[in-house]
Parts: structure tokens; C-alpha cells; sequence
């Protein structure tokens, strides 16, 4: 599945369940490999929303998708 670079309530809207869980997924491992290098850069001085774009944009996306499958119910665990 393609993940468009602007992700839209209405883009979501299409995914069933399991596209959901896929697509979000994805997008947690996105946000993790673009926050990793960041958190590691910066240390203590580490602020999300005052990190480059491509960390912002990819935490964004992976929270639209996330709350969406939090609000139809489904429990999504991560591997630590």
C-alpha cells in the first residue's frame, strides 16, 4: 500500500482494519527511524516539535493514523 506524502483524514478514512494496523505500523517504524539519529544528536536538548521536518512531518502522519485506529478500537502494540 502506498502511503501518500500528505496524509488526509479523508486518505485514512479508505483504510479497513487491517490496512490501518499495516499502514500505521509502517509509519510507527517510520517516525522511530527518523527520531532514533535526532534524539541521539540533540540528547537532553531533545524537543520533538523543534526537530527538522522530515521527524515533525513523520510523527504527524503516524499520529493521524494511529488516533484513527485507536478511535475504531484497535489495540496496537509496538516491539520495543
Amino acid at each position: 500500500m502506498q502511503v501518500p506524502d500528505r496524509v488526509t483524514a479523508d486518505w485514512i478514512a479508505t483504510l479497513d482494519k487491517s490496512q490501518l494496523e499495516t499502514v500505521e505500523s509502517r509509519l510507527h517504524t517510520e517516525f522511530l527511524d527518523e527520531e532514533g539519529p535526532e534524539k541521539a544528536r540533540r540528547g537532553d536538548r531533545y524537543t520533538l516539535l523543534q526537530g527538522p521536518a522530515a521527524l515533525v512531518n513523520a510523527w504527524l502522519k503516524w499520529q493521524m493514523v494511529s488516533n484513527e485506529a485507536r478511535s475504531r478500537g484497535l489495540l496496537i502494540r509496538h516491539r520495543k
